[in-house]
């Protein structure tokens, strides 16, 4: 199955050791830059609903602006309870020609 990549922002508005919130089809993306490599992740945070796009990168991990709730960039899990319930989806990530595109979300292409 392929997947259906959208263009979501521009690489330059995303320096590295920073994050955004973004909209795709009414649902909450959450960009970092990690070290110049860009990923995707539920903008949602699980404890109170802060938005993760708005939080800092610390490390691997980008906090949460509202509790200081941190989740792993690469990988969803949440540092305080690292119980399934509590990560974050992440999903797939492209660059092209300095556009960041992300996977349309669908349960079938989330990387959870």
């Amino acid at each position: 199955m392929s997947l259906n990549f959208h263009p979501v922002a521009k690489i330059q508005d995303l320096p590295p050791g920073t994050c955004q919130s973004i909209e795709l089809h009414e649902h909450g993306i959450a960009l970092v830059n990690l070290n110049g490599v860009i990923y995707a992740m539920d903008n949602t945070c699980p404890h109170a609903g802060g938005p993760l796009g708005e939080g800092t990168v610390a490390g691997d991990f980008v906090e949460c602006p509202w509790h200081g709730w941190k989740f792993h960039i690469k990988t969803g899990v949440c540092q305080k309870n690292p119980s399934p319930s509590w990560n974050v989806p992440c999903y797939e990530v492209r660059v092209i020609d300095g556009i960041i595109h992300v996977a349309q979300q669908t349960p079938e292409n989330r990387r959870e």
